[in-house]
């Protein structure tokens, strides 16, 4: 299963076309909030969480927007990724 890319989400289904894992980052005033991460129980304990604030991250950053994060797994994957910086 790939990533699939849209504006503030970026999101994974599976062959059922279920959504199995999702982060959201809307933007307001150039800086993306990443404020919501989900991974469906059947992924979990495979990383998945953390490769989409990361993919959400570099998506943000060649948007040109600032980051901050809302979401409480966001945050901890931020205080994890200093090369990461939050706004």
């Amino acid at each position: 299963m790939e990533f699939i890319y849209e504006p503030e989400r970026i999101y994974m289904k599976n062959e059922d076309e279920k959504v199995v894992a999702e982060v959201t980052f809307p933007e307001n005033n150039g800086i993306a909030n990443i404020n919501h991460t989900y991974v469906d129980g059947s992924l979990r304990g495979q990383g998945i969480a953390g490769k989409l604030v990361k993919a959400a991250a570099d998506q943000i950053i060649k948007d040109g927007n600032g980051i901050t994060a809302t979401c409480s797994y966001a945050v901890k994957w931020f205080s994890k990724h200093p090369e990461y910086k939050l706004n």
